[in-house]
């Protein structure tokens, strides 16, 4: 018996449809919908928040470490 035969064909392709089909609709549910804030996601948002905070702490103490 071959390991490579007709059944096997066509279960493995309809496995491989299925699994595409179901990656390709785990896809869409990962891009944001239109909005607002279409391109970002509200983690990304709060990341780019919480970089320019911290960013501005940094230069006020740089700042004030020279100033002294």
């Amino acid at each position: 018996m071959s390991i490579i035969n007709r059944r096997n064909a066509v279960f493995g392709y309809a496995v491989w449809v299925a699994v595409k089909a179901f990656g390709k609709q785990k896809a869409r549910q990962a891009v944001p919908g239109k909005g607002d804030y279409a391109g970002l996601n509200k983690g990304a948002i709060a990341s780019i928040g919480a970089a320019t905070v911290a960013a501005a702490l940094l230069a006020w103490r740089l700042k004030s470490e020279a100033a002294a």
